[in-house]
């Protein structure tokens, strides 16, 4: 049974005659408008331009389009994987018979990419390989952004391409979780599929220590409800049986929390591409209707009292060595970011936590880069993590 998210969306009629209208009424002032203002505040603020165009884009799709016409809009993950491997593949191949030169390794690597699928057991959602997953003596597990609504976009793929496998080529591979996205499943869907991803690496043979796992935006969102699996077993998805700590887990641009009341949020509304409105309609597309305080702990934990999330955490040293947390100063997650990485580290003495709060970056840059095929300063900061993390030169 193929995954439900390697079929193309079909959109009903109205859904269509909406989306038009949007994109021929609606977008045009919308956008004026979101760029002026993203570029006014990045210059006034002293925040380099670059990218704010992009993120003026984004944020008129993420404000006014409904995931069903996000979905419309894009090819599904599992067919844009597909096409991306068999793509680089046939470039890489092709630059290395034409030229005399010595070999790249980014091309080395391309050359030998294949299609690997694994299917979950859910028959809903599936692990999508880069890389030799026998030969790669590391893995990570990736878990797309794009608010539980949007596929993986080709920054996404890019981002791992370059920050992962190029960290030290042939000995990484990277397994991208495609996961079902809403409004065809809500929360704990994804979690479910998250920790069923991991368990099913490890019972291949992968060690506890020559994992990480992490994502960007909705994506550390599923980071985040999965250290939390780890520490208190969901008990409706599969537990998972760690022999040692992981080895690490990234955060992008965290989404931990329902609230748009913080201090981030009424500065960085104007600038990022995210907004009060955004969030609150993608938190009705999440979360169920009858969302308990014990669930709110594995999904958003920074709705918590400052107590509960420190109770919640504590032993977060146990189940993983290293966590790295980054979030632009421009973006309104800012503020949970730096409380999520506070909470980490006061309640753990033993896990190493590194943060970077970037002055020009507002959400989740490090997928624009990837957007833009561009090797820029978020790419190569992750890039140095990882490489730090398992010692690569």
């Amino acid at each position: 049974m193929a995954p439900a998210s390697s079929k193309p969306l079909t959109l009903s009629f109205l859904g269509k005659l909406s989306l038009l209208f949007k994109l021929l009424v609606v977008a045009p002032p919308t956008l004026l408008i979101n760029n002026l203002r993203c570029h006014l505040l990045a210059h006034l603020r002293g925040a380099s331009l670059k990218y704010y165009t992009l993120c003026a884009f984004n944020k008129f799709g993420l404000r006014h389009l409904t995931p069903l016409q996000l979905q419309f809009m894009k090819p599904p993950t599992v067919a844009y994987y597909k096409s991306w491997v068999r793509k680089q593949s046939i470039a890489a191949i092709k630059r290395l018979s034409t030229s005399n030169d010595t070999p790249k390794p980014e091309d080395l690597v391309l050359s030998e990419l294949k299609v690997d699928i694994e299917s979950l057991h859910d028959g809903q959602s599936s692990l999508l390989w880069l890389g030799h997953r026998t030969k790669a003596k590391k893995v990570v597990l990736f878990f797309h952004g794009g608010g539980y609504a949007i596929p993986m976009l080709p920054g996404h793929i890019n981002w791992c391409h370059r920050a992962y496998l190029l960290a030290s080529p042939g000995d990484v591979a990277v397994a991208i979780l495609q996961y079902t996205l809403v409004p065809h499943g809500k929360y704990p869907t994804q979690l479910k599929q998250a920790a069923a991803g991991l368990d099913h690496i490890l019972k291949a043979g992968v060690k506890p220590e020559n994992i990480i796992f992490g994502g960007d935006s909705a994506g550390g969102n599923l980071t985040c409800s999965l250290l939390s699996h780890l520490l208190h077993p969901h008990p409706d998805a599969v537990a998972v049986s760690l022999s040692r700590p992981i080895a690490g887990a990234f955060l992008v641009s965290p989404w931990v929390s329902t609230r748009t009341d913080t201090a981030s949020y009424k500065k960085n509304n104007g600038i990022d591409m995210l907004s009060t409105p955004t969030i609150d309609s993608a938190c009705g597309h999440l979360l169920p209707e009858n969302l308990t305080d014990e669930d709110r702990a594995w999904v958003m934990p920074i709705d918590l009292p400052r107590e509960r999330q420190e109770a919640w955490f504590k032993g977060l040293d146990k189940v993983v060595s290293e966590v790295y947390i980054t979030a632009g100063e421009q973006e309104v997650f800012l503020d949970q970011s730096v409380q999520l990485a506070d909470v980490f580290k006061k309640v753990n003495n033993k896990l190493d936590v590194k943060v970077e709060l970037m002055k020009s970056e507002a959400h989740d840059w490090i997928l624009l880069e990837g957007e833009n095929q561009h090797d820029g300063d978020a790419t190569k900061r992750m890039r140095s993590w990882v490489r730090g993390l398992w010692g690569f030169k």
